[in-house]
């Protein structure tokens, strides 16, 4: 069982953002010592109300804080950009961080980011695809030649090949149901999202191993899921800390049409207590830990990447979460049945 943090790279744009940043390399250097796993970080452009760090660039700064932790990007907009420059660009960073990187890619789903960058949003999917082929061979092949539908190379060769072979794990996000599926078809890991509640994300899951079966895939060796966490001494302070931050990072979430791209009728816009149901984890230690073991046995994820901050919280109760987890939470899933402790 692995557990990550994911660092949010989003702060209130009255913020300073290099005391936000100041803030972020402390909360890494404790999760490193409080047993975290895998360090993740998110993508945006044009993040109003939000200003929003790269994720490429900061995990780069932040591999020298982060030990032996994993640097999961998570996930980069990968339909919206070129492949050759992402090629180079994770490359690079795996060889920063000697072969750490978990290579995290989705389509996005904000109409100012595709407009942005001149794609249409109908093209997302094929150009997701494609891109993400002719990465994986400009890391494996000597020399490139590619027509396809939105990408031509010629004789290309990619000097820069990341440390891991043949490359860095590729993890698929997706949040509606034919994106979940594309992820089982291509054979990906697909990480789940932390904005759907739990019964969605179960059928979603069924969907997904349908999908990986009828494709002749196997189930993936690492099955990840983000989540929204919080934790405090009672679930009582936990709720009090986490809510206002919480609440306000999904009216933004709202206001993007996050909540459109998922299946059903899920909404944001409704009272706390119901968008927190069966979505977030917030209590105390042994809350979340019966929370996570709830999601083990009903999606029977092995590799949970919890965000624990949002635009606005406090540092110190970041702070205070982490040592939580790292003394409470993890060292739970961290016990042998003969009661010894993991090596």
């Amino acid at each position: 069982m692995k557990f990550g943090i994911f660092i949010t790279p989003q702060h209130p744009m009255s913020d300073s953002p290099v005391q936000r940043f100041r803030e972020v390399l402390e909360q890494v250097r404790l999760a490193r010592e409080a047993g975290f796993d895998t360090l993740a970080s998110g993508h945006h452009y044009l993040s109003a109300p939000y200003q929003s760090l790269q994720n490429i660039p900061l995990l780069a700064r932040l591999a020298s804080e982060s030990g032996d932790m994993r640097l999961c990007i998570s996930i980069l907009l990968l339909a919206l950009l070129n492949p050759v420059q992402v090629a180079e660009e994770v490359a690079t960073l795996d060889i920063l961080s000697e072969g750490r990187v978990i290579f995290g890619v989705g389509l996005g789903y904000r109409q100012v980011e595709y407009q942005a960058f001149n794609v249409r949003v109908k093209d997302g999917p094929a150009r997701l695809v494609e891109s993400l082929e002719l990465i994986k061979r400009l890391w494996t092949e000597e020399q490139v030649t590619h027509e396809g539908s939105f990408f031509n190379l010629k004789e290309a060769t990619c000097t820069v090949r990341p440390v891991q072979r043949p490359h860095p794990p590729i993890w698929m996000a997706a949040d509606a149901d034919a994106a979940v599926a594309r992820a089982g078809r291509l054979g990906y890991p697909w990480l789940a999202n932390p904005h759907a509640a739990l019964p969605t994300i179960a059928r979603q899951m069924d969907l997904y191993k349908r999908a990986l079966a009828e494709a002749g895939h196997g189930l993936p060796e690492e099955r990840p899921l983000m989540l929204e966490m919080y934790v405090a001494p009672t679930r009582e302070e936990a709720l009090q800390i986490a809510r206002p931050f919480l609440a306000s990072k999904y009216r933004a979430y709202a206001d993007w049409g996050q909540d459109r791209v998922l299946p059903g009728k899920e909404s944001f816009r409704v009272p706390f207590e119901e968008l927190a149901r069966d979505r977030f984890l917030l209590g105390s230690p042994q809350d979340v830990v019966q929370q996570v073991q709830q999601r083990i046995r009903a999606l029977d994820c092995n590799h949970f990447i919890f965000r624990i901050g949002w635009p606005g919280m406090e540092h110190r109760h970041i702070l205070q979460a982490i040592d939580l987890v790292g003394e409470k939470v993890i060292p739970q899933f961290r016990k042998r049945a003969d009661g010894s402790e993991e090596g």
